[in-house]
C-alpha cells in the first residue's frame, strides 16, 4: 500500500473520490497526510471528518518562506510519503519538495495541456479562456509535477466535447465528472507500479 499525500486549496472533491475509491479497495493505497493553505476549505473539513492527518501551510502562520519549506518537506518525509497527488491546490510546490519527489507528484489539469496551462490558469478561469477561445473541445490532463506550472510529463488525458450554449460553469461541470473518473484511475495505476516512460 503506497503512502499518499494529498494537496487542496478548495472543495476538496478530487480528494473525497481517491479517498472512497481508497475504502472499497480499488486503490492499495492510504491517505497518511492532506496539506493545504487554506483552513477553512472543504479538504480540510473532509479530512477533520475521517480522521485524516492534515498540515496547514501558508504565509500567516510560517511567514518566513525557508521555514515555510523546511516544515512541509519534513512533515512529509515523517509521514513516509511515496505519493503526492494535487488536487486542486493553488500555490507553486516549494524546489525542494518537487526535487525530493522527483516523478512521485501528480496533478489533475481541468484542460487538454499544453493548452489553456501555466501560471493564471486555474478554476474557472481555464473553462472562461477555453469558451473564449471557441475551442472545440476541452478535457482533462493527469502529469507528474515539475518547477513549472503545468508543465511536467502526460501520463493521461481524457477528452470533453465543447456543447452549442455552453459556458464556463457548465463546462466545469461536465470537466469535474470526468476528473472524478481518470485521477482515481491514474493514481491506482501509479500504486501498483503501472506507470512506465520508455
Amino acid at each position: 500500500m503506497k503512502k499518499i499525500a494529498i494537496f487542496a486549496s478548495g472543495g476538496g472533491s478530487n480528494l473525497r473520490e481517491i479517498y472512497y475509491q481508497i475504502q472499497i479497495g480499488d486503490i492499495p493505497a492510504k491517505i497518511v497526510l492532506v496539506v493545504s493553505n487554506n483552513p477553512q476549505c472543504g479538504a480540510i473539513i473532509f479530512a477533520n471528518e475521517k480522521g485524516l492527518e492534515n498540515f496547514i501551510v501558508n504565509d500567516t502562520r510560517f511567514p518566513n518562506l525557508d521555514t515555510r519549506d523546511k516544515l512541509l518537506l519534513q512533515a512529509l518525509l515523517k509521514a513516509e510519503v511515496e505519493l503526492i497527488c494535487l488536487a486542486g491546490y493553488m500555490k507553486l510546490l516549494p524546489k525542494r519538495i518537487v526535487k525530493e519527489y522527483k516523478d512521485q507528484i501528480l496533478n489533475i489539469h481541468p484542460a487538454l495541456l499544453p493548452q489553456f496551462g501555466g501560471k493564471g490558469f486555474y478554476g474557472m478561469k481555464v473553462h472562461e479562456a477555453v469558451i473564449e477561445a471557441g475551442a472545440a473541445e476541452s478535457g482533462v490532463t493527469v502529469h507528474l509535477v515539475d518547477e513549472e506550472y503545468d508543465h511536467g510529463k502526460i501520463i493521461a488525458q481524457k477528452k470533453v466535447k465543447i456543447r452549442s450554449g455552453d459556458t464556463a460553469k457548465t463546462l466545469a461541470k461536465r470537466v469535474l465528472k470526468v476528473e472524478h473518473d481518470l485521477y482515481p484511475k491514474v493514481v491506482k495505476a501509479f500504486c501498483k507500479d503501472r506507470v512506465v516512460w520508455e
